[in-house]
């Protein structure tokens, strides 16, 4: 028997995830940035000198996506790559301080979309629905179809 659109968690999942994107789109375009080159500056700010590669899997996009990302920051002096000093192969990259203060500026306006989204379940619903989206991702992720 075939599922109703209303019956797949799928399309619920996916119509809350393009509302949060459109909101975090608004909240951070006032830093001059996109939600990915946030998510970027964000990380790095936690760990920098990150490779690339670890980056790209923080922020969920692909390799070749966060090489994009990675290109459009440097251009605008909001990061700084340099070999190295021990593996001249190892690209690190880091926030400049230009980098610094956008991400300031579009940090605060993606918190407060946090803090609002946060307001609307009590702490046990929060780690309820953390909990609930874990498992979710856990039921995507060893999926028999996918790794067949």
């Amino acid at each position: 028997m075939r599922m109703s659109f209303e019956e797949r968690l799928g399309s619920h999942l996916k119509r809350v995830e393009q509302e949060l994107q459109t909101v975090k789109t608004a909240a951070v375009r006032p830093a001059g940035l996109t939600v990915p080159q946030y998510a970027a500056l964000f990380v790095l700010d936690e760990q920098p000198g990150i490779s690339a590669a670890e980056l790209a899997r923080r922020c969920h996009v692909t390799p070749q996506t966060m090489t994009t990302i990675l290109r459009n920051l440097e251009s605008a002096a909001l990061i700084e790559r340099t070999p190295h000093s021990l593996h001249r192969h190892v690209i690190e990259t880091r926030t400049t301080p230009a980098g610094r203060k956008a991400l300031d500026t579009a940090d605060e306006r993606a918190a407060a979309v946090e803090r609002r989204l946060a307001a609307e379940f009590t702490a046990d619903e929060r780690d309820t629905l953390r909990a609930l989206l874990a498992r979710v991702s856990k039921s995507l992720t060893t999926d028999p179809i996918l790794n067949s």
